[in-house]
């Protein structure tokens, strides 16, 4: 289980200048991720994120398990 307190305090130091309204959003989010939610290590070689991966974007992807 993911605690909320610790995600915050990483959002707020990550992004200091994001709103209150922002990070508690980025938190319910990131603390709503289920276990049936696994990241995605090898993946479909698309054009428009290796653009902006160029540009300097982050992507993380998820993919819902299908095993219990």
């Amino acid at each position: 289980m993911v605690d909320r307190e610790k995600i915050l305090a990483v959002l707020r130091k990550r992004f200091p200048g994001a709103s209150v309204t922002d990070i508690a959003a980025a938190a319910n989010a990131i603390v709503g991720l289920g276990d049936e939610w696994q990241e995605v290590s090898d993946t479909t070689d698309l054009q428009h994120l290796v653009d902006r991966l160029r540009h300097g974007h982050e992507f993380r992807l998820f993919e819902r398990r299908t095993e219990p």
